[in-house]
């Protein structure tokens, strides 16, 4: 701790991973008014990004406008961009929304392939002043390489940009900050290797820090996820000559009992807009869809087909887990697959042996797996549920050994070959070794975006003939 007479102090505010959750946005907004008050006029309020999330009602129904309302009425001084934001939302849309956000954007690696600039609404560093201390500020956010050139971009090393970025701030700042929707494991390789830097505020990895690691001379923090926690940082140097340090470092509960009453009025309604868009009827259909984690069922096949249908595969291999319930007989609203299908998950193309694919669809028969809680990596759901396919038909002993259930697979009539390759039509969400990992081990993987699975099941609702087929079984026991 540094003593003796203080020369400056500076407080730092900050958020990451909000996601969304508008519950406890009031109350964030409370709790970083009350520590402005207290901190006075040198304080400095930031977000590391995922502040959105299309599971969200109001930020699907707004496509993030609603989370720009409330960034703006908190207060924050600038913040980064997350995955959510970068790969869930599109360039234009991003583009028209930021443009009312009154804070800048801040980001060093991701640039836009045709120009290799940033894009427009985004910086690769910025500079504030509170008093005197100025206070350099850049960013990076998790390099999804291959997601990010689908949509134009290409996000860069962080670590290199970084250190081109603390480079260019050193000369003509008192503290460098940096903004890293990286993860904790890469936080503490940038206090490791770029010298220069003050503080590290993280995100994306939901790591809860309760008290900063002093890497060096590098301060590094997290503050968890959802909006639970607001993160305190005081720095303090003592002469003008010497290096900021950590002071004090914390984690303040939000209280949800408090609340900010123009953040709590702009997001009741957005609620009500986002309510009446996501109204519009898509489909009517003329029988209930149910859904089962364990065993085969109808919404899931129709799922299966979906991705079958879009991806042009030979297969289609989804878990049941992405839907939350039933698809009731009756009027379909956007808003209704939104809340049954909340994932941003996007479908893709694999090659996979078919030893692997009888080892993912030998793994579904068993509860460890269909019953696996999971998050992250876009899954929205709760469970991992059982695999449902299409365009396959599987025959298995529901009493027999694990891995050794299945008797026989066939495709278009012919018996699934295990040597051979197929074409699969999957999810993104396979390809990270999530839930199920032998679907990771495909080759030539093709992104498909920007479509969600949600948006595919509503492409398939209009198809003529999908809820018959979706009754039509693909186990048989």
């Amino acid at each position: 701790m540094v003593t003796g007479e203080t020369y400056q102090k500076l407080t730092l505010l900050y958020t990451n991973d909000i996601h969304s959750h508008f519950d406890t946005m009031s109350s964030v907004a409370a709790l970083i008014s009350r520590e402005k008050e207290a901190a006075g006029e040198k304080v400095v309020v930031l977000d590391i990004g995922d502040h959105m999330d299309r599971a969200s009602m109001e930020t699907e129904g707004s496509m993030g406008q609603a989370n720009v309302d409330v960034m703006n009425l908190t207060g924050y001084d600038a913040i980064t961009i997350g995955n959510n934001e970068g790969l869930t939302i599109s360039y234009d849309v991003l583009e028209h929304v930021y443009a009312g956000l009154q804070c800048p954007i801040v980001c060093c690696n991701i640039h836009e392939i045709k120009s290799g600039n940033p894009p427009s609404w985004m910086k690769t560093n910025v500079v504030l002043e509170r008093e005197g201390i100025r206070i350099g500020l850049t960013g990076a956010t998790a390099a999804f390489a291959g997601f990010y050139q689908l949509l134009g971009w290409e996000a860069g090393d962080p670590v290199q940009a970084i250190a081109e970025q603390v480079h260019e701030l050193q000369d003509h700042c008192d503290i460098i900050v940096v903004l890293s929707h990286l993860g904790l494991t890469m936080d503490k390789r940038l206090a490791e290797q770029i010298a220069g830097i003050d503080v590290i505020l993280g995100g994306h990895t939901h790591h809860i820090l309760e008290e900063p690691l002093i890497i060096g001379q590098t301060t590094v923090c997290g503050a968890g996820k959802f909006g639970q926690y607001v993160g305190r940082l005081v720095m303090q140097r003592t002469h003008e000559n010497e290096r900021f340090t950590c002071i004090e470092g914390s984690l303040l509960s939000v209280d949800k009992s408090l609340m900010e009453p123009l953040v709590e009025q702009a997001i009741m309604k957005h609620h009500e807009l986002a309510k009446e868009k996501l109204s519009e009827a898509v489909a009517v259909i003329d029988r209930q869809l149910p859904i089962n984690y364990e065993k085969e069922s109808p919404f899931a096949n129709l799922l299966a087909q979906a991705v079958l249908q879009h991806t042009g595969a030979e297969i289609a291999i989804i878990n049941s887990g992405q839907l939350l319930g039933p698809l009731p007989e009756g009027e379909i609203s956007t808003g209704m697959l939104h809340s049954l299908c909340p994932s941003p998950i996007n479908p893709c193309v694999v090659k996979l042996l078919g030893e692997h694919i009888y080892q993912a669809l030998e793994e579904s028969l068993l509860e460890e797996f269909s019953r696996k809680k999971i998050m992250g990596f876009g899954f929205r759901g709760y469970i991992l549920g059982g695999l449902a396919v299409d365009g396959c038909k599987i025959h298995y002993d529901k009493d027999g050994e694990p891995y050794q259930k299945i008797t026989d697979i066939s495709l278009k009539g012919k018996p699934l070959d295990r040597k051979r390759e197929y074409t699969v039509g999957t999810l993104d969400m396979f390809t990270f070794k999530i839930g199920y990992e032998t679907l990771a081990l495909g080759k030539d993987t093709v992104y498909m975006l920007p479509e969600f699975i949600r948006d595919l099941l509503r492409t398939e609702l209009a198809r003529p003939g999908s809820l018959e087929e979706s009754m039509i079984s693909r186990w048989n026991s």
